[in-house]
């Protein structure tokens, strides 16, 4: 996918400046500041507004209205996946349009802030959120057999249909209605944001001729070119092309240049030639004609149409002030051309150097950097190519592979002809490769020499496998499935962020990751930041820059935080692990005992200008850590062997040591310690594991529950108050605890003096079975409570233990 390698164009040249044609058409076709409808996560079935921050192909960075610019809220998102909306959708589907929680009370009229929100705000196209363009880039829009109007190359006042043979990367191979197969030295290449293309009807709407190509025209008759024209128009009148595929083209300005002005210009007929040239005609306010100068006596006269913005156009003198040899008039008397004698002799004058776009712009490319270009003698070849000399706008290229004297040329650095380094193999296409190596000893180096490969293909993120102690399976299930192919150490810094931000406490990933390094590596540092607890931490990580290197990297970086080697690496797991994690019966674990430590800042790391210095938290008592069973995803096969424990709730010893244990269940388990919605809702299903499935079994299973949940308290050291029956105001409970749904739970804490805790139960998704299981260190850890307001909650929670003993558990 070639807008993956965007990164790559950093060192080419092609990222300085204002955007060219080919960079352009690596962006998203969505933009930054594009309003759209998304579906609220914390609330279901309801939608809200959100605006595009960034974009990184199909993935969008989004924050949702009324965060104004706090980015504390962002989140990306799938286009391919996620449930997005064009302005307007809810509107007319009768779906609620409600803000999140966080900033409901926010603003007391949402109606008066959509409406000033929405004013003069772009929405995104609907067509690039549903149906079969959904998440596509401009210039995948464009397909086989597509129609458009090609201008004459000979007169811009003349168009005809072309259809589209192939689109490589935005580059279209095009075939002239009425020509077939046999006429396929004819088709055309052209990139899809030239200015000659234009969509169907463009020629009518603005009063210009339709003809046959003027050096076409001999190859058939009349009515069979009228012919081709009407099947060319009924051809794109079934298919019609996107109007996103043209959004991008240039709109051409007016030009001042006069009959009879001289200017310079790069010769279309001799190579690597810069000539004297006159305007010789003015077609409109738009295009001019341009003639090579012949005083010749059989002169033969070459002209060419141009624009203001046409490539290789300069002004007088250019070639002296750039120390560029300029070719003389043919026919010229004298040995050395002058300009000043030239001009009066000829009674001309000059074209004014407001006439030309900025000549003097050359983008960053170098003496001595590679890239990738067209060749002008073969435009279906793409070749290697290096920069022999930059002056201003022009470069002089010199393309590998391509015999003498045809291999060198001029081009301008706005051409839509050249291409950084990889984007031939981006988009699967031959690249003609040099004749003999490229000498290793280069002065400057583009983005890719050929000796070394800085730029990789995809590194997936495959979500079957084990994730580890670190990283949260459930957000490691919402990454994209693969990210790349790009420069080696962007794919890797974007991987590696996704990574963090998987994480249960992301400052201890970026303290792990700031450790790794191997001598053997070729790497650099790159920043990344993780944010805990309302505070950003910065550090400093070494990442490879080789291909060749990736899997060690990759590799490392999986050992490193405990997870499968292959959770992300260059090899794609389409269904069963080679290292067969995920049917493993022993997992690893490390894991934390003892008192609770602040998040210590990572070496060498920078916390954020929004956070402060971590202040130092309480002791604590040591405590036993809780190793609760997952259910598993998939009840099709089941991998737990035979003798296994049954029961997921098991007690570990206390004391400080960060050993690994080993716990004897067929899937991934969570630490006490993890995040609080993971940990509420892993409560809850290691419960529900230790009943029975069958309705016939169901009060054997509640008896072993019981049992199991007696034990739990045991360890924990709770047990039922004794005598606490006689006391008044005990609790008597019309359902057992164990059936209670979640809005049950929340019923409950409501009706209490800790109905300020209720929204915590509800976003943990703790129903009754979850509920019986907490206890003290877990109220604390899971909900981040204080030692006051936990006992507080932990006596109603005791409550409802109690009358469960008294109740049910006989």
């Amino acid at each position: 996918d070639v807008r993956r390698w965007l990164g790559q164009l950093e060192g080419s040249g092609l990222s300085k400046n204002t955007p060219n044609g080919v960079e352009i058409s690596l962006q998203s076709s969505f933009q930054p500041g594009m309003k759209l409808e998304v579906a609220n996560k914390s609330s279901p079935d309801t939608y809200w507004m959100a605006t595009i921050i960034t974009t990184c192909g199909q993935l969008l960075l989004l924050r949702y209205s009324g965060y104004g610019e706090d980015r504390k809220a962002d989140f990306w998102c799938d286009v391919m996946t996620a449930e997005l909306h064009p302005v307007g959708w809810c509107t007319q589907n009768n779906k609620t349009l409600m803000p999140p929680e966080a900033i409901k009370e926010k603003y007391s009229d949402w109606t008066e802030f959509l409406v000033q929100d929405l004013t003069g705000a772009r929405t995104a196209p609907a067509n690039l959120l549903e149906g079969p363009l959904r998440g596509k880039n401009t210039m995948d829009l464009i397909f086989e057999g597509s129609v458009l109007e090609l201008q004459d190359i000979s007169c811009p006042l003349l168009y005809w249909p072309v259809r589209v043979i192939q689109n490589v990367g935005g580059r279209l191979r095009l075939r002239y209605a009425g020509l077939s197969e046999d006429h396929q030295a004819q088709d055309t290449w052209l990139f899809y944001l030239d200015v000659r293309l234009r969509p169907l009807g463009w020629a009518l709407e603005n009063r210009l001729t339709l003809e046959p190509p003027t050096g076409l025209r001999s190859l058939k008759n009349a009515p069979d070119w009228q012919e081709a024209l009407e099947d060319a128009r009924l051809d794109g009148q079934k298919n019609p092309l996107p109007l996103e595929v043209f959004k991008d083209h240039v709109d051409l300005p007016e030009h001042s240049f006069k009959m009879g002005m001289k200017l310079e210009m790069v010769s279309p007929w001799e190579q690597l030639q810069i000539c004297p040239v006159s305007v010789t005609k003015v077609y409109n306010e738009i295009y001019f004609q341009v003639t090579l100068d012949d005083l010749s006596v059989d002169a033969m006269p070459r002209f060419v149409p141009r624009h203001a913005n046409s490539p290789g156009i300069l002004p007088v003198q250019w070639c002296l002030k750039n120390g560029v040899g300029l070719e003389r008039p043919r026919g010229y008397e004298g040995q050395d051309f002058d300009w000043a004698d030239y001009l009066k002799q000829g009674g001309t004058e000059a074209a004014p150097d407001a006439c030309f776009p900025d000549t003097w712009q050359n983008r960053g490319f170098a003496k001595d950097m590679w890239l990738e270009a067209v060749n002008p003698h073969r435009p279906a070849e793409v070749c290697v190519a290096q920069i022999t000399q930059a002056r201003g706008r022009l470069l002089w290229l010199r393309l590998e592979g391509v015999a003498k004297p045809l291999s060198e040329c001029i081009v301008d650095v706005e051409s839509m002809d050249i291409f950084p380094v990889g984007w031939c193999e981006a988009n699967a296409y031959p690249l003609t490769p040099p004749l003999k190596p490229v000498c290793q000893k280069q002065k400057k180096i583009a983005v890719v020499q050929p000796e070394k490969q800085y730029c990789c293909s995809k590194i997936f993120v495959n979500h079957r496998c084990f994730s580890g102690p670190y990283l949260n399976k459930g957000r490691i299930a919402e990454l994209p499935q693969a990210v790349g192919p790009g420069k080696c150490t962007l794919v890797l810094k974007e991987l590696l962020s996704m990574l963090i931000n998987a994480a249960y406490k992301p400052g201890r990933v970026l303290k792990e990751l700031q450790d790794l390094e191997d001598t053997s590596w070729d790497s650099q540092e790159e920043t990344l930041k993780a944010k805990y607890k309302g505070k950003t931490y910065r550090s400093t990580i070494r990442i490879v820059r080789l291909a060749d290197q990736i899997p060690d990297f990759c590799r490392k970086v999986c050992v490193k935080l405990q997870c499968c080697p292959n959770l992300f690496s260059p090899v794609l797991v389409t269904d069963k692990c080679p290292e067969n994690c995920f049917v493993q019966t022993k997992t690893k674990y490390t894991y934390y005992y003892g008192k609770k430590r602040k998040l210590s800042k990572p070496m060498g790391g920078e916390e954020a200008a929004e956070g402060e210095l971590a202040k130092p938290t309480r002791r604590r008592k040591k405590r036993k850590a809780i190793f609760v069973q997952k259910k598993r995803r998939s009840s099709a096969v089941d991998y737990t062997p035979a003798g296994s424990p049954q029961m997921a709730l098991q007690s570990g010893s206390e004391g400080t040591s960060s050993e690994p244990h080993e716990d004897h269940t067929d899937a991934s388990s969570v630490e006490v310690t993890s995040s609080r919605p993971r940990r509420a809702a892993t409560l809850r299903r290691a419960f529900s594991a230790g009943n029975t499935t069958g309705s016939k079994e169901a009060p054997e299973g509640r008896r072993r529950s019981t049992r199991s949940l007696s034990a739990y308290n045991q360890n924990n050291k709770y047990q039922p108050p004794k005598g606490q029956d006689m006391q008044e105001g005990q609790l008597v409970l019309d359902r057992n605890p164990l059936e209670w749904s979640v809005d049950e739970v929340v019923q409950f804490i409501n009706s209490t003096d800790c109905a300020s805790l209720a929204n915590i139960f509800q976003e943990q998704d703790i129903d009754g079975q979850a509920l019986l299981l907490l206890t003290l260190p877990t109220v604390q850890e899971c909900m981040d409570l204080k030692l006051g307001p936990a006992i507080k909650l932990c006596h109603q929670i005791e409550r409802v233990k109690v009358a469960f003993y008294r109740q049910y558990a006989d």
